[in-house]
This record gives structure tokens, C-alpha cells and sequence, in this order.
């Protein structure tokens, strides 16, 4: 058998066994995410649509129900995205009706989000119901655990945002 040259920049390298297993699981997801838009409330899924909003929009959501009103470089650092791109994200959720921003009465140079109260329960509902499988398996893990699956996921959105020309995902690592 010829011997295969190491991986370099315009060669990948293959898995490992251990890596492997790892990459066994990702195909596992993808039912979990395809199935979102089916599981949206019919007004959320509605507007997805008329908006042509993705899922890199959706993912603002989660962030502001957990702690709202957020300014938006709050949300960029929490989301790991650039300021622009989460501003990019946010404007498009505006312009649906689905937040709002206002200006911060503190400090008159930051911009405030929040989800409208109008759509409020159907976000909620939404993300309570998307969130389950995720809260179990986090809530199986110890805090160690849970950290190192937060940091993996977090280097792996980094490593797909950059392969695919996505926005950049912030480096820092910080949370």
C-alpha cells in the first residue's frame, strides 16, 4: 500500500478511532434540527417564513428570553458572533416584529433588546420545547463535563463558521 502523505493545508487529515465515535454522533442530530420549523408555533413559523429568518436568527431568541432587555454587544459577545453580524440579526428580527430595540436609558450610545411582548409566549413555548433534549443531557453531566461540552461545541461552531465563510465566531472562548 503507498504511503499516504501527512495532512497538510490542501490535504485534510483522516479521523482518528476516538474521533470517529464523535463524528458517528453529528448525524444523530439532524432529524433534532431539521424538525425545528415543524415544531414552531404556527405565528413564529409564520414569520420565519414571510422573513425568510434561519436558524442563525433563531438563535438569538434563546439568549434574549433567558435575560432581557440585552444590549446587542452583550448578545454578539453571549452568542460568540461579531458585532455586525448579530446587529445584521437582530435588524432582520426587527423588521419581522419579533424584537425590539430601543435605546439604553443608562447610556444613550448602546442599543436594548428584547423580544416583543406580543410573541413573548409563543418564543417561550418554542424554546422550552427545543430545549428539553439539551437541558437532559446537560443535566446528566457534572460541571466539569458540562463545561468541556459547552467549550467543544463552542470551538466547533467556531471551526464550521470559518470552513463554511460564515460570520466569525468570537475566539475568546468567554461566556
Amino acid at each position: 500500500m503507498p504511503h499516504d502523505p501527512a495532512p497538510g493545508k490542501d490535504r485534510p487529515r483522516l479521523p482518528t478511532p476516538e474521533e470517529t465515535e464523535a463524528i458517528g454522533l453529528v448525524p444523530l442530530l439532524s432529524p433534532y434540527i431539521r424538525q425545528a420549523r415543524t415544531e414552531m408555533p404556527d405565528e413564529l413559523r409564520a414569520l420565519f417564513e414571510a422573513h425568510s429568518l434561519t436558524t442563525r436568527h433563531g438563535a438569538v431568541l434563546p439568549q434574549l428570553i433567558a435575560e432581557a432587555p440585552l444590549a446587542v454587544g452583550e448578545l454578539a459577545r453571549r452568542m460568540r458572533l461579531s458585532l455586525s453580524t448579530t446587529s445584521e440579526l437582530v435588524g432582520a428580527l426587527n423588521r419581522a416584529g419579533l424584537v425590539e430595540r430601543r435605546e439604553d436609558p443608562a447610556n444613550r450610545r448602546r442599543t436594548l433588546v428584547a423580544v416583543v411582548d406580543g410573541h413573548r409566549p409563543a418564543v417561550e413555548a418554542f424554546i422550552a420545547t427545543r430545549s428539553q433534549p439539551l437541558l437532559r443531557a446537560l443535566d446528566s453531566l457534572s460541571p466539569r463535563d458540562r463545561a468541556g461540552f459547552v467549550a467543544g461545541l463552542t470551538a466547533w461552531a467556531r471551526e464550521t463558521q470559518q470552513a463554511g465563510g460564515g460570520a466569525p465566531v468570537d475566539r475568546s472562548g468567554g461566556s
